[in-house]
């Protein structure tokens, strides 16, 4: 896949429209929660590779491990959102995710990633995006976004219910996969299976720059990521029926993108370096049932 060059802007017209979208997405809650009211250590609990500082966690790779966290429940609907600050200058191979995953982790999970691709200095990280769907994935788009992720904390936000899932950066949609299950036969969406939310640092070599071949440099480590923003407005489980109208992500108002949010939408499709959707050769033209229906 050719890369294209980073990019540090968004035509007016696109910044407007995120503005406008800004006043109807869902927004983390004021009142910052502690990492360890939602939050337990995954792995890399030895105090150098997560650090816990209240309403801020560190999570840091070297040649010995890297870490990760894991939510104390699993839920069924609702919003997530973490805040991050990505590691900086020469990260190729390193990978920064923050995704939901049900439970157990095999063949059948259903998954929504955000996965952010390391580089060498100079160049863009690239964010990736996943769906699994009873175990398929296979659904990989790929974009660099308009501001380094690496300069300062942003929001990364999934809203998931049974009407639609709509992943975004701060207030911008990048990815939208409505559920037509009932109208649709064959049609991927993740329906059936409570997840965890889970974030991490890891070694990503092996992929996930210039499709493996340019490697951590382990004299760079630490590669440190940031995350903050630790509350859940979700349905853990056991709880409300996760589809009733009453939580407030299956409102009547989060079962449609809205105009603006589908405008702006459309304008970062153009930083989509790669989308599984185009990509005719690798389905040998018979492409995801998705992918022939619009928003």
């Amino acid at each position: 896949m050719a890369s294209k060059a980073a990019c540090s802007w968004l035509p007016l017209a696109v910044l407007l429209v995120a503005a406008a979208v800004a006043g109807m997405t869902p927004t983390a809650a004021a009142a910052a929660a502690a990492f360890d009211e939602n939050y337990v250590v995954q792995w890399g609990a030895d105090g150098r590779h997560l650090v816990d500082r209240g309403t801020e966690v560190d999570l840091a790779m070297d040649q010995s491990s890297g870490a990760g966290f894991r939510s104390k429940s699993t839920y069924g609907s609702g919003f997530f959102h973490l805040r991050m600050k990505l590691p900086s200058g020469y990260t190729a191979g390193v990978v920064t995710t923050f995704y939901l995953i049900s439970q157990p982790e095999n063949g059948e999970r259903d998954e929504v990633d955000f996965e952010f691709l390391g580089d060498k200095d100079g160049k863009p990280i690239t964010l990736q995006t996943n769906v699994f769907v009873n175990g398929r994935g296979e659904r990989e788009q790929r974009l660099h976004l308009w501001f380094d992720p690496a300069a300062d904390f942003h929001d990364y936000k999934i809203l998931w219910n049974p009407y639609q899932l709509v992943m975004f950066v701060d207030d911008t949609p990048i990815r939208v996969l409505r559920n037509l299950t009932g109208a649709v036969p064959g049609y991927a969406f993740p329906a059936r299976q409570t997840m965890l939310v889970r974030a991490s640092i890891w070694d990503g070599s092996g992929w996930a720059t210039d499709g493996g071949d340019t490697k951590v440099d382990w004299s760079k480590a630490p590669f440190t990521a940031g995350y903050q923003g630790f509350n859940v407005d979700a349905c853990a489980t056991g709880a409300t029926p996760c589809d009733s109208p009453d939580l407030w992500w299956n409102g009547r108002e989060y079962r449609n993108v809205t105009d603006a949010q589908r405008k702006a939408y459309e304008g970062v499709k153009k930083y989509m370096y790669y989308n599984y959707c185009n990509d005719t050769v690798r389905f040998n033209n018979s492409m995801p049932v998705e992918c022939s229906y619009d928003l």
